[in-house]
């Protein structure tokens, strides 16, 4: 069974498929933590939740050295300055706390060992993960870190709380960036095609950056359809 859609235990579960290079992904993170805050005030018994994060590339064909971040935008909006697109996204952002500054992002990656990064430390545990995803992202939008450099992606990896050896495994070894690719295949599968999408318990899904409201809404409703937890 795709891990996904597996059936939640006692705890709510919140699957999140996401992509580091993703502005919405971000503010998504930070409602979704708003959401969960809420939802443990409101039940104070419940299990802890549980959070998953799942890799999904906004660019799965670029190569492993990315490209220049005006070419980019030249590609996808037909203009190397994207300061008037970004500008609702800069706005919702600055809503949850946020201040990405898009004009540092030199280059565009390839995210699949970022993402092996984040497998990683998921294999520590859930903070460890949260804590890689939260350093990828600060890293990038509000430091425009260089994505395609090992270097770069190793020192996140070790400021995240990764030993050297995991950081090592996660960047080096074939197999930590085919378990990343075949896990975005996974979310393609159930017919992902953009990011952020919150899966609750396996069963319900709440597409794009909705805010703490809809994915409290979807968390009681989740919950809801599988009998009352606490």
């Amino acid at each position: 069974m795709n891990p996904i859609l597996q059936p939640a235990g006692d705890a709510l579960r919140v699957d999140v498929i996401s992509d580091v290079v993703c502005p919405w992904c971000y503010i998504g993170k930070r409602q979704l933590e708003a959401a969960l805050a809420r939802w443990r005030a409101e039940h104070p018994q419940a299990p802890a939740p549980v959070v998953r994060w799942h890799p999904f590339q906004l660019n799965p064909g670029f190569p492993p050295e990315g490209m220049a971040r005006s070419d980019y935008l030249q590609r996808k909006f037909g203009s190397p300055d994207a300061s008037a697109i970004y500008a609702r996204v800069t706005a919702a952002a600055r809503a949850v706390g946020l201040n990405p500054d898009f004009d540092r992002i030199a280059r565009q990656p390839n995210t699949l060992r970022a993402h092996a990064l984040i497998a990683a430390a998921g294999a520590v545990g859930e903070a460890a993960q949260a804590r890689m995803v939260e350093t990828l992202f600060e890293a990038y939008f509000l430091e425009g870190a260089d994505l395609t450099a090992r270097a770069v992606l190793a020192a996140l990896g070790t400021r995240a709380g990764l030993s050297e050896a995991q950081v090592a495994a996660a960047l080096d070894d074939d197999a930590a960036a085919a378990d990343a690719a075949q896990a975005d295949a996974q979310a393609r599968s159930l017919g992902v095609s953009g990011v952020p999408l919150f899966v609750i318990d396996g069963r319900l899904g709440v597409s794009g950056a909705q805010g703490a409201d809809a994915l409290c809404a979807a968390f009681e409703q989740a919950r809801s359809a599988t009998g009352p937890r606490g």
